[in-house]
């Protein structure tokens, strides 16, 4: 008898756990490579894992509706005369690296990385360090290997918390312990706030996610917003509010490229970019949900509406995949269809700036002497301050008035 067991996999958004959807298999069921094994919801979608080695399912570590930390023990599978997952050339692009060519495949070990990945409890795994961070960036990442990381499990510690002093800024077993050791001593400084007496609520997917970002946010972001109205009085009718923010927000970057883009603050860089990919905060009951569009800058009116057709669709049905929501380079929240004039918007990092749209309002103008009522859009617009100035802000701000009171 040969059991295997594999980890719960980092499928490559960096976050430190997920919950357990559903499975599609039981307890003595024979499986095969790259058969739907169970549902995972984490970063806010929701995810098949394929099973990793032909066998027979000998132990299912979590049942339905655990949150279970990644690179946690997941599923036993008996692979006696069973056949493993295609090696790394046909694995996930997710994929961490695989243990080296010259080691026997018998004594690699499988640290849960993504389906299929083998690796040794020497190797080093790499995560982005917060929820949202962008996949394209090297700077930034964690860099633990997996016995590490179980140290850190086992003493409750997040990576994110310690500070790398191994080679090429990687987590070693000494900086787990010393942020074990600070964790405790803030622990004892500051009280975990108890909460009245009732049955508190575990949050849960895309509302769990949220509360990872916003943590981030705090934690990494100097913020600072200001705010302006947009005259649309002028406006042709039938025009579409989102699909001319988004063009709007498009033009706003082409004139101050600053709030497009991706700031390191550990790395001290920041990496702008050209291309426009604009999240939309969508609100759902379960929490937000963030999907992109993508290249904003180069699609006509009626693509943009395409796309935000699709998205609310797919926004519904809960079937936004996890590369949908990753890469953004700016943010827009149009909150102002449920309620509210102005906000302060939060930055997800690594990103720079979020506009946040607020309801139309009927204002009065003075207009050559006189007055007049004219229908105007209240604009929030947080930037992160390290980073981008207050004159970079404004011009993106104003290039963005701009566009919206164009008359086409």
């Amino acid at each position: 008898m040969s059991v295997k067991t594999f980890n719960l996999p980092d499928l490559g958004e960096g976050l430190p756990e997920a919950e357990i959807v559903h499975w599609l298999v039981a307890e003595g069921d024979m499986v095969k490579v790259d058969q739907p094994m169970l549902s995972v919801e984490t970063a806010k979608a929701v995810v098949e894992v394929p099973v990793p080695y032909t066998g027979r399912i000998a132990k299912i570590h979590a049942p339905d509706g655990t949150i279970l930390p990644t690179h946690s023990p997941l599923v036993d599978i008996d692979t006696s005369g069973g056949t493993a997952a295609p090696e790394p050339g046909d694995a996930p692009e997710a994929a961490a690296e695989t243990a080296t060519a010259a080691e026997p495949a018998e004594a690699r070990e499988d640290s849960g990385t993504v389906v299929g990945k083998m690796m040794t409890s020497e190797e080093v795994l790499e995560d982005a360090d917060i929820t949202g961070r962008s996949r394209r960036r090297k700077a930034g990442r964690i860099k633990a290997a997996p016995a590490v990381r179980a140290l850190a499990r086992q003493l409750g510690v997040s990576l994110e918390e310690c500070r790398p002093t191994g080679r090429h800024e990687r987590i070693v077993a000494d900086d787990v312990r010393a942020a074990a050791g600070a964790a405790g001593t803030a622990a004892r400084q500051s009280p975990r706030v108890k909460l009245p007496p009732g049955k508190p609520e575990q949050l849960r997917g895309p509302r769990r996610a949220m509360a990872q970002s916003m943590s981030a946010a705090r934690d990494h972001v100097c913020e600072c917003t200001i705010f302006d109205d947009a005259d649309i009085h002028y406006w042709q009718p039938g025009q579409d509010i989102t699909a001319r923010l988004l063009r709007a927000m498009a033009a706003g970057c082409k004139a101050e490229p600053a709030l497009n883009g991706f700031f390191d603050g550990d790395g001290m860089s920041r990496q702008l970019e050209s291309r426009v990919d604009i999240a939309i905060a969508v609100d759902t009951p379960d929490g937000l949900i963030v999907p992109v569009i993508r290249d904003v800058g180069q699609k006509s009116a009626r693509e943009l509406r395409d796309d935000l057709n699709a998205i609310k669709q797919a926004t519904r049905e809960r079937s936004v995949k996890p590369e949908d929501m990753r890469d953004f380079t700016i943010t827009l929240s149009n909150f102002g269809m449920m309620a509210g004039r102005y906000a302060t918007p939060v930055v997800v990092p690594p990103t720079i700036a979020i506009l946040g749209a607020g309801g139309l309002r009927q204002d009065v103008v003075p207009v050559l002497g006189g007055i007049e009522t004219h229908r105007r859009i209240p604009l929030s617009l947080t930037f992160d301050h390290r980073c981008a100035t207050g004159g970079e802000a404004c011009r993106f701000l104003a290039a963005v008035i701009a566009d919206l009171q164009r008359h086409d």
